[in-house]
């Protein structure tokens, strides 16, 4: 997929007007009870090719869902404009979600090189902490209901809590011991341009700032690769990539840990970036949701899809396909946590 990326000082200025109002306070507030929105899966005759086209037969024929979502930093007044599309045969679901995204964002807080040889990593100057809307990469996220109760009338709304202590935006777990919420979270540099989505859960857990940073958000167990970070040491980025192409200069702001070699800082220049975060494809139960995404024109299209029943405790099974499925969805505009969301519930039926 061809990176769009702009200049450093554009791109800077442009979030942080589309931040002006997103860096108040998430408020403490009780989710709406809205009225729900169906969504109809059908039975697909031949499964889509996984590529982030929606040229698909199946794609010409399944009910589009239109959906908005609002209250997200960087977005156009904080709101977007949305289509689902929803699809499957005797094995696995498919999705094909839409939204509009002015800018393709993947300059996920790269390391620059300063003008006295020094290495700096780009900062969102209003960040305190975990609400990077500056130097961020675009993502989008599915929350399955498993056992949450009133999810069905309040949506994932009902996991999100703000003006809590701890995070600049609050916290997300479920209110009860033993409620569970599936999570698809598609991380597009550090995973997404891989095929592959981020899955994880959210439980009870309150946050702590010593043990669960993260509150009730976990990740379902893998077997190998992930994301870490590419630390400074003695001043510069530990890795770079072994054809040394700097990432705003032909190259990428993610690494393949199968790339990496030791830095060697005579490769660059002042003004030229590196990527901070080192990634492989994951092995396991978090690697069960595959994607395809594209980004033209001012807009995300992305192809999703995992198996009906994976058996696994940490995701929602569509064992079922005579029941309703509960779910939200929220989309980032470069935005680490400040996601806009639909708010009304959403409810999955298979026709």
């Amino acid at each position: 997929m061809r990176q769009t990326v702009m200049s450093v000082a554009i791109l800077a200025s442009l979030a942080l007007v589309g931040n002006a109002f997103a860096k108040e306070p998430a408020p403490k507030e009780k989710p709406k009870e809205m009225k729900p929105i169906t969504v109809t899966a059908v039975m697909a005759a031949a499964a889509p090719k996984l590529d982030g086209d929606a040229g698909d037969a199946i794609w010409k024929t399944a009910p589009v869902t239109k959906l908005k979502a609002v209250k997200g930093a960087n977005f156009n007044k904080g709101a977007t404009d949305a289509t689902l599309q929803v699809a499957y045969d005797k094995e696995n679901i498919y999705m094909l979600l839409s939204f509009d995204d002015k800018t393709l964002s993947v300059q996920r807080s790269p390391y620059q090189k300063q003008a006295d040889g020094s290495w700096a990593k780009m900062k969102d100057p209003e960040d305190k902490g975990g609400d990077n809307d500056v130097y961020y990469e675009d993502k989008f996220a599915v929350q399955w209901n498993m056992s949450v109760v009133g999810f069905e009338r309040f949506g994932c709304a009902i996991s999100c809590h703000g003006g809590e202590p701890g995070k600049p935006y609050g916290n997300k777990y479920n209110e009860e011991a033993g409620e569970l919420s599936d999570m698809w979270h598609s991380k597009w540099v550090r995973m997404g341009h891989l095929g592959q989505l981020d899955d994880g859960y959210v439980d009870h857990t309150r946050f702590d700032a010593a043990k669960e940073k993260n509150a009730g958000r976990k990740t379902d167990p893998k077997t190998g690769g992930g994301y870490e970070d590419n630390k400074l040491v003695n001043g510069k980025p530990e890795f770079m990539s072994k054809d040394a192409k700097p990432a705003n200069k032909g190259g990428t702001y993610w690494l393949l840990a199968e790339n990496k070699v030791p830095f060697d800082d005579s490769k660059f220049k002042a003004g030229d970036e590196v990527a901070s975060i080192i990634v492989a494809p994951v092995v396991g139960d978090r690697a069960d949701v595959k994607i395809a995404g594209k980004w033209a024109k001012g807009k995300w299209t992305y192809e999703i899809t995992r198996k009906l029943v994976t058996g696994s405790k940490f995701d929602v099974n569509f064992d079922d396909l005579k029941k309703s499925y509960n779910f939200g969805i929220a989309l980032f505009d470069n935005a680490q946590v400040r996601h806009a969301m639909v708010e009304e519930p959403l409810v999955l039926q298979f026709k």
